[in-house]
């Protein structure tokens, strides 16, 4: 089966730069894994497409070297066990309250004796019946990775217990939504954000584990490594069209072009 590339960079030690795509054109996922990143979020929490739109997504992604890093709702174990039988490599969990949740994510990701995944070998990661039962069971329980989202104060309570889990792989901060939960909401260098981003790496540290965040720039990303930090999200499709759109307007503008641009944000 397909190995992970993020599971053998964090084995070694190294950092891993992942990119989200929102974007449902298959093309912009094939270039992007085509292009060397170590993986993709997408993103099944927030966004509407269907399961069966990400596994062709998942499919135009394998033709490069890129892992997928789905993330389901909270509480969707079933549709996580779908995703990682479309053929994705990693489950990123959302607003995981304590430890007794975060194990039973890994239960539903890993096949016994390490969890309860069901198997049917039909699919893309086995891929399609195509290995024999015992090295496909192995393989995807060594080849699967786990990350757990911290999102919510409360949670920072727990870190430690969550981070002991065996079978959790990697403590991922939520910015957005720890802010907007902790009373900060945006802002992101406020000092509660920088003491649950320090409880965070101290209790990866503990326990054995990696750690990450979502990041604005290479400076900031620079700040995160030094804290301990080996998983790195920078930028989404939307935000990169976003930029170059507007780069455009601001170039032809010199030259007396007009726009009747609707998503210019007023200043307040």
């Amino acid at each position: 089966m397909r190995k992970s590339r993020v599971k053998a960079k964090l084995n070694r030690g190294e950092p891993v730069l992942i990119v989200t795509l929102h974007l449902t054109d298959p093309s912009v996922f094939e270039l992007t894994s085509l292009m060397g990143f170590d993986g993709i979020w997408m993103d099944m929490e927030h966004h509407t497409y269907s399961l069966e739109t990400g596994a062709g997504l998942m499919r135009a992604t394998r033709v490069g070297g890129s892992d997928i890093i789905a993330r389901p709702a909270k509480g969707e174990f079933m549709r996580m066990q779908r995703m990682l039988e479309a053929g994705a490599q990693g489950i990123m969990y959302p607003r995981c309250d304590d430890a007794q949740e975060a194990a039973e994510v890994v239960a539903w990701a890993k096949f016994p004796p390490q969890g309860k995944r069901g198997c049917d070998g039909g699919n893309p990661d086995m891929p399609y019946l195509t290995m024999p039962l015992v090295p496909y069971l192995k393989q995807a329980n060594e080849e699967t990775f786990i990350m757990i989202q911290i999102e919510q104060p409360h949670t920072i309570d727990h870190v430690e217990q969550i981070a002991a889990v065996d079978g959790v792989d990697v403590l991922f901060i939520g910015p957005g939504d720890l802010s907007i939960q902790s009373g900060v909401p945006g802002q992101f260098n406020h000092e509660l954000m920088q003491q649950a981003i320090r409880k965070v790496a101290r209790a990866a540290k503990n326990h054995g584990k990696h750690w990450g965040c979502p990041s604005m720039s290479c400076e900031q990303t620079q700040q995160l490594l030094d804290l301990g930090a080996r998983f790195i999200c920078h930028s989404a499709d939307i935000i990169m069209i976003k930029n170059s759109l507007e780069q455009i307007q601001h170039d032809f503008a010199a030259l007396n072009f007009t726009f009747n641009n609707q998503v210019l944000i007023p200043n307040p």
